[in-house]
């Protein structure tokens, strides 16, 4: 399943085993805490009385260093962590959260992380392994959409496929349901409204294909607008109801193929909403 080489996946596997000691190392200079301590209002570490401050900074330093080479497995692996309200981030990557008022993280979030990025690797490792000795075409799942990969990764990795596809599109409304504020509707009259043409309505908004009208070659496209916008509804519907509908209301297991097959169409679809801009009423823009 991976075009990653057991070698590259160890080497992942390593720096991220680097990150957790070097974090492990700083954490022993901070006192830590957590959400329901701190109310979401403070930070999750801060540092203990009497620290030498410049010893303090040479262990940031080290963690910094260790988290840059261990955040791209997190990308592999699809273990950032939605954060309602900002998106999709990785803990590994921005582990001096801990530190900031209002933190994302806790510290135990960003061990929980790097344990599970690891538990991953271990299984594409032993994948990445058998591949080699069938000499098997690789697929990287890992280079998918981000939204689409978070959300399938942990069951994709487990071989539940028809599983990491419903999490998949469930994660995808729910990203654009909360960027528009539209948790007033089921998904597939969500996706109808928000790709329909016309002009948006009053908590109505709309996702258009960007483009300078003045502008002779955005004008073109802008021509195609509509039919454009009615073959990306006809893909959302359409993937609504074939894929994410059929995968919650059975129990039959598709084969690797069958779910890569819909994780590659729901990442697709994805990266064309990313080229989308967001058109609200005059009224809401005005507000």
């Amino acid at each position: 399943m991976a075009t990653y080489s057991a070698d590259y996946l160890k080497r992942l596997w390593a720096a991220v085993e680097r990150f957790e000691e070097a974090f492990g190392r700083w954490m022993e200079t901070q006192e830590e805490s957590d959400h329901s301590q701190t109310r979401g209002l403070y930070r999750t570490a801060w540092t203990k009385e009497g620290q030498d401050q410049a010893v303090v900074r040479a262990l940031e330093l080290d963690v910094a260093e260790a988290a840059g080479a261990a955040a791209r497995a997190v990308a592999v692996t699809g273990a950032s962590i939605h954060v309602a309200g900002i998106g999709v981030l990785d803990p590994i990557e921005n582990w001096s959260q801990v530190s900031f008022p209002r933190a994302l993280f806790t510290p135990q979030e960003v061990r929980a992380t790097a344990a599970r990025v690891r538990g991953r690797l271990n299984t594409m490792i032993s994948e990445a392994e058998e591949a080699a000795k069938s000499a098997t075409p690789g697929f990287a799942p890992s280079e998918l959409h981000k939204v689409i990969w978070t959300a399938a990764a942990a069951h994709w990795t487990t071989h539940q496929y028809r599983v990491a596809v419903r999490e998949a599109s469930e994660a995808l409304t729910v990203h654009w349901k909360e960027r528009l504020g539209r948790n007033d509707v089921d998904d597939t009259v969500f996706w109808q409204q928000t790709l329909s043409p016309g002009e948006p309505e009053d908590g109505r908004p709309k996702l258009a294909w960007p483009g300078d009208p003045t502008d002779k070659t955005n004008r073109s496209m802008r021509g195609g607008l509509e039919p454009l916008a009615k073959a990306l509804n006809s893909l959302a519907t359409g993937l609504n109801l074939t894929v994410r509908n059929v995968t919650t209301h059975t129990r039959d297991e598709l084969t690797e193929q069958e779910g890569m097959e819909r994780l590659a169409a729901y990442s697709y679809f994805a990266r064309l909403l990313d080229q989308c801009e967001i058109r609200r009423s005059e009224e809401e823009s005005g507000s």
